[in-house]
């Protein structure tokens, strides 16, 4: 019972980092890196997909082994970030949502930056 709730958090996490990529008020690593996690306690199978999936593997990789995230990854982490923001700002009906989502993204961003990158 306990393997088929990991599979299923894992399959879980990984439709919702796949809707993440086309989203941009919606994150796609944090759920990618939740669905190897739990693939690795529920679905050997998937995770071995995913850790050798050319766009997500060597990211799941270098966070497991490490705790690295590549700079690309973070130019693209910031860059959506700041589409996310001025989304909100264009088309938040008050004031409050857009100043608090922004402070969040501000802090992942802060957070994101202060990772080390993976070693070449």
């Amino acid at each position: 019972m306990t393997r088929w709730l990991w599979a299923a958090l894992a399959w879980f996490s990984l439709i919702l980092g796949i809707i993440g990529a086309f989203l941009p008020i919606m994150p796609t690593v944090p759920f990618i890196l939740l669905a190897a996690f739990a693939a690795a306690r529920g679905s050997k199978r998937l995770r071995h997909w995913l850790v050798c999936h050319p766009k997500f593997g060597r990211a799941i990789i270098d966070w497991e082994r490490d705790g690295t995230v590549a700079r690309r990854a973070k130019w693209l982490a910031t860059g959506m970030m700041s589409v996310s923001a001025v989304s909100m700002l264009v088309f938040s009906p008050v004031w409050w949502v857009p100043a608090l989502g922004i402070a969040i993204m501000g802090s992942v961003t802060l957070w994101l930056w202060r990772r080390p990158e993976p070693r070449a």
